[in-house]
């Protein structure tokens, strides 16, 4: 009462092969077969398309910059103080 059983399952099939004979079914199942085929391909060009035209306009924008070019960059060594900072109250004890 609840599902298929394998049972139902092959009583199906040989039903199916009676009505369409084993040749006109496997010739249906070989179009549903190119039907997919077909589809999985136009997906994939759909795909091959859209990356072309990112590509496409990635190579057409200009480069994007960084920062601010007119600032340099601060590179002097600093000092180190050889002197260590007072210690506080709460610190020395």
């Amino acid at each position: 009462m609840g599902g298929f059983s394998i049972w139902h399952i092959l009583i199906f099939a040989i039903i199916l092969l009676l009505l369409f004979g084993g040749n006109r079914f496997s010739s249906m199942m070989g179009d549903v077969a190119k039907g997919l085929k077909s589809f999985k391909q136009g997906m994939s060009d759909d795909e091959d398309d859209l990356r072309k035209r990112y590509d496409e306009k990635r190579r057409n924008e200009p480069p994007r910059s960084i920062g601010r070019q007119d600032d340099p960059i601060d590179v002097t060594p600093r000092s180190a103080d050889p002197t260590p900072p007072p210690a506080r109250d709460d610190e020395a004890r």
